[in-house]
């Protein structure tokens, strides 16, 4: 008899825990299925004609044993031999005819929503990204998607072939014999009590052997990305390491030898109670025979059908739990195309085109607590287990405070409160404070990575959220402190900033950051792969390199971390050096490390908790001896004003 694992397995959950299907849910999967329509048609009728063709081979069979054998019909005997042998041939034809249509199906979905979670995620605000693990998104773009597509290309023609050859089958043993046809299905009971004795005990290994297996990829991620590895050389627990993976990596072993096991067994079961029901079938029929009720034929037919039969009747019986864990997949694959979007551009946006560059804050504000209704629930997935917490322990580490810095707390509510400035066209404008003041949080604001709370944010006059998302993007260059590269070659990291750029321009562009003549020292050139996160470049030439791409970008407003302090002194020099002539004729909103750069501010920002508490230039804030005064006597005082 045949039969699916994975089938088996889905029934063993339970109706406990079967999830619900709506119709709303019902509904939005097949407007899913709709482009693929014709082929799913298609595939209906393949399945007709495949079921047809397995019906006739019985029937061919008891043809044979009663009248072409005893008859000696040597003519009718080729004849039946030939169509044994086509019917197999034909089916395989329909068979591989039937599996591409079922593939193209299955592929054609996995891409269509595949292409609709991307776009959608992209368009998210850096504030779910903040909240979300990246692996959770992963496995919505993949595990689930892949669940999504079974659900459609396997669940749902399992279920349609299970119906029609069950139908075709019982009809035609019936009318072949009625009473060898109730002893079949009087079997069927049986096999339910035995998935409903067994379940329990192989769904509850197999879900420890998912959250092993969970736990395993976890650790994996955790510690053997860049960062990760880094770390453990460092440190040097390589050893412990390795060890702490293999004890993972055993319980996943033995785990899996008692689900082997045990589904083996349970295998064996259902294939004894199936010879059970052919048992039956014989013997009953045999002695029918005897008594001369029907034919031999009859039971050799009956025989070639109880396979087909069994599979069937078990996989109709199993498909609602089947059905429903896949519709589960489709559900979260939805939960997150209908995620809100925090950042929106307005129905009527306008297109920025010559803009000057004036900056205003008109009375802004920003929290970063975040609703629900933008977040991912927690996943219960049927059939998988990929929660995982802590990878190594379930201990949170606390930051300490700067011992130079003012010892007054930064945390609080609200990030920004009633932030209002000015910023002319060409000024620079400078943020000074401690750190947790909110100076990135209010950089941010300005390309939409976030939206303020209350207040609004000014560029020439017209607010960010009536103009469109691309056309702002297209007028801001910024270049973060933590600097990211992609796993590509330099020129593809700064084409990034500009598609079209010549071999010329980014030469320019490059020659104008300082780091020309080092890509030219290597050995590919601008065809140097950076590697992960451009951990083959140190940390002064990353910089130089997003400062390149940004000015690549020719943007009218410039937003910068100019964090420096990190940074050999060649380094600094060549990247100040850089920054004067990217800044030049440009707005510029700069979080201020260096002394030379708050000196050159045309208009200086001191923040603490979330407010600007002092404004101006740089000696009527040391006047004033304040906030400014206490920073530039800890932090910027040794070094030369020049």
């Amino acid at each position: 008899m045949m039969m699916h694992g994975s089938g088996w397995f889905g029934y063993l959950g339970g109706s406990e825990e079967r999830p619900r299907v709506t119709l709303d849910l019902l509904w939005r999967v097949l407007k899913y299925a709709q482009p693929y329509r014709s082929m799913l048609a298609g595939m209906l009728g393949l399945i007709l004609v495949s079921t047809g063709l397995t019906l006739l081979t019985p029937l061919i069979l008891r043809n044979l044993v009663d009248y072409t054998l005893p008859q000696g019909d040597v003519a009718r005997l080729l004849q039946q031999g030939v169509a044994l042998l086509l019917i197999p041939a034909l089916g395989g034809g329909i068979t591989v005819v039937q599996r591409r249509l079922n593939a193209r199906v299955g592929e054609g979905v996995i891409y269509d929503l595949r292409v609709a979670l991307f776009s959608h995620l992209e368009r998210m605000s850096l504030r779910f990204f903040t909240n979300t693990r990246v692996g959770e998104l992963m496995s919505r773009l993949n595990n689930d998607v892949v669940g999504a597509q079974t659900a459609i290309s396997s669940t749902i023609t399992g279920i349609l072939t299970n119906l029609v050859q069950a139908a075709g089958v019982l009809a035609v043993m019936l009318m072949l014999e009625w009473r060898l046809t109730l002893i079949s299905v009087v079997i069927l009971p049986l096999f339910i009590y035995a998935a409903r004795r067994l379940g329990r005990r192989l769904r509850d290994i197999s879900r420890r052997h998912m959250d092993a297996n969970a736990q395993m990829n976890a650790m994996m991620n955790e510690t053997l990305n860049i960062g990760g590895a880094l770390l453990v050389k460092l440190f040097g627990r390589t050893s412990l390491e390795t060890e702490r993976f293999g004890q993972r990596a055993s319980q996943v072993r033995d785990i899996g030898v008692q689900r082997a096991v045990l589904g083996s067994s349970f295998f064996v079961i259902i294939g004894l109670l199936s010879a059970v029901g052919t048992a039956l079938v014989y013997t009953l029929g045999g002695y029918l025979v005897m008594r001369g009720a029907f034919s031999v034929g009859t039971i050799v037919a009956f025989g070639a059908y109880l396979s087909s039969l069994y599979a069937s009747l078990s996989g109709l019986a199993n498909s609602p739990v089947e059905f429903a864990t896949s519709m589960v997949s489709f559900e979260r694959v939805f939960e997150v195309i209908d995620l809100p979007l925090d950042i929106q551009e307005a129905p009527e946006a306008a297109k920025l085109e010559q803009v000057q560059g004036e900056l205003v804050f008109e009375d802004v504000s920003f929290r970063y607590a975040a609703g629900e209704a933008s977040q991912l629930s927690e996943v219960e997935r049927h059939g998988q287990m990929d929660k995982v917490g802590a990878v190594l322990s379930g201990s949170k580490t606390k930051v300490g405070e700067d011992e130079e810095a003012p010892r007054r707390s930064q945390a609080r509510e609200a990030a920004l409160e009633q932030i209002s400035f000015r910023v002319r066209p060409g000024q620079l404008a400078a943020l000074v404070g401690p750190s947790g003041a909110g100076k990135t949080t209010l950089t941010y604001l300005i390309p939409r990575l976030y939206d303020p709370s209350s207040g609004r944010i000014l560029l020439d006059g017209i607010d960010l959220r009536q103009v469109t998302l691309e056309s702002l993007a297209a007028q801001i260059g910024m270049v973060t402190q933590e600097t990211y590269l992609f796993h590509d070659t330099i020129r593809t990291n700064l084409l990034y900033a500009r598609l079209e750029a010549t071999q010329v321009e980014l030469e320019a562009a490059c020659q104008a950051a300082n780091i020309h003549h080092f890509i030219m020292e290597l050995p590919e050139g601008y065809d140097t792969i950076v590697g992960e996160r451009g951990y083959r470049l140190s940390g002064g030439e990353k910089q130089r390199i997003a400062l390149a791409r940004v000015i690549l970008k020719n943007p009218r407003l410039l937003v910068l971390d100019e964090a420096t302090s990190s940074l050999d002194s060649e380094s600094e020099a060549l990247i100040q050096e850089a920054l004067k002539r990217v800044m030049a004729q440009r707005t510029s909103i700069v979080i201020a490390h260096r002394l030379s750069t708050i000196l050159a501010a045309d208009l200086i920002l001191v923040m603490d908790r979330g407010r600007i508490v002092e404004r101006g230039a740089h000696h009527d804030l040391l006047d004033r001896n304040g906030l400014y005064a206490h920073l530039y006597r800890t932090q910027f005082e040794r070094e030369p004003e020049e």
